[in-house]
């Protein structure tokens, strides 16, 4: 079986601490076997945490974290990283950590790992971390969609704006089911970001939100009884090919016939992780559940879709709550 090393991505809106977050994380040995790409070692302030450089381009620092600046393109960078770990010039590293400039898209970072075919043999999508600056919350379209495709959020400044309460709502009508932690005020778990593993989809079924931020909503879709799992495939390929671009992240827990425990999917617009079959249901609740976050799209026209192809009435969460904002 492959060991496929997982790419995860640090991202967040100009401002908003991913930086300072990045540096608190360098420190930690939980990263000892990572490999970080970043876009400038001088922005993040290595020096104090400098052991040997590589060469001009890598430096391995005190933690045993791997830090590398991205020349180029992205792909190019991960491939001559992969290609120095399978030669011995740099230490293994079963993880690597990619920070996005403030401005970018997640999207096209994370499909850079399955569009590359070199890549996707060695490399698989792992966690989005997205910074949220707590003085100035949620302006800008970018910072939206970054919230949206999150699977950990990180609130930061939270020392200067202490009164964040609506701001948290936000956030959660935007991403109801992402750990969200307050960088000021709490240690920050870099095993429980980086760990894919560590947070079972769904395991207090968010209250999504009806509410639209704009032209983002978060909306949830329930239903009973097991599914087919090839209907469900070829229902969910349909949609992404046709809408990937609105549907900024669907994540979810199916009820799947033929296996007693749930099957977990996970997609961000056109991509979709493999899924994964859980251990067990995180509550007495059997019903399939699945929480979309979309952009121009209508709860009613997807719920119809699938309703068509599965021959089953489609309902919503019962805990729906209206996004702040």
């Amino acid at each position: 079986m492959v060991d496929f090393t997982p790419v995860n991505l640090i991202t967040g809106f100009l401002g908003s601490g991913k930086t300072t977050l990045l540096q608190r994380l360098l420190a930690d040995p939980a990263l000892a076997d990572t490999a970080v790409l970043i876009n400038e070692f001088g922005e993040v302030g290595l020096d104090h945490h400098l052991l040997e450089r590589i060469d001009e381009t890598m430096v391995l620092l005190q933690s045993g974290c791997l830090c590398c600046t991205i020349r180029g393109e992205l792909s190019a960078a991960i491939k001559d990283l992969h290609s120095k770990r399978e030669r011995g010039v740099v230490p293994g590293f079963r993880r690597l950590v990619v920070e996005s400039s403030g401005l970018a898209d997640p999207f096209p970072i994370l499909s850079t790992v399955q569009a590359d075919p070199v890549l996707r043999h060695h490399f698989r999508l792992g966690n989005v971390i997205t910074t949220v600056d707590a003085v100035n919350g949620l302006g800008r379209p970018e910072s939206i969609k970054q919230v949206a495709v999150a699977d950990r959020l990180v609130l930061t400044k939270t020392d200067l704006a202490p009164d964040c309460d609506a701001l948290i709502a936000e956030l959660r009508g935007l991403n109801p089911d992402a750990p969200l932690l307050r960088a000021a005020e709490q240690p920050i778990d870099a095993a429980m970001l980086f760990d894919d593993g560590a947070h079972s989809p769904l395991r207090a079924f968010p209250a999504a939100a009806e509410a639209p931020h704009g032209s983002v909503q978060s909306f949830t879709l329930t239903f009973d009884g097991a599914l087919d799992w090839t209907m469900f495939g070829v229902w969910l390929t349909m949609l992404l090919n046709r809408h990937g671009e609105k549907v900024l992240r669907v994540k979810g827990i199916l009820n799947v016939e033929g296996s007693d425990t749930p099957v977990a999917v996970h997609g961000v617009q056109h991509l979709v992780h493999p899924p994964k079959h859980m251990a067990a249901w995180p509550d007495s609740d059997r019903r399939s559940r699945l929480v979309f976050i979309v952009e121009g799209l209508e709860r009613s026209a997807i719920a119809r879709s699938l309703a068509a192809f599965s021959g089953r009435p489609i309902g919503r969460s019962s805990r729906a709550a209206t996004a702040a904002g």
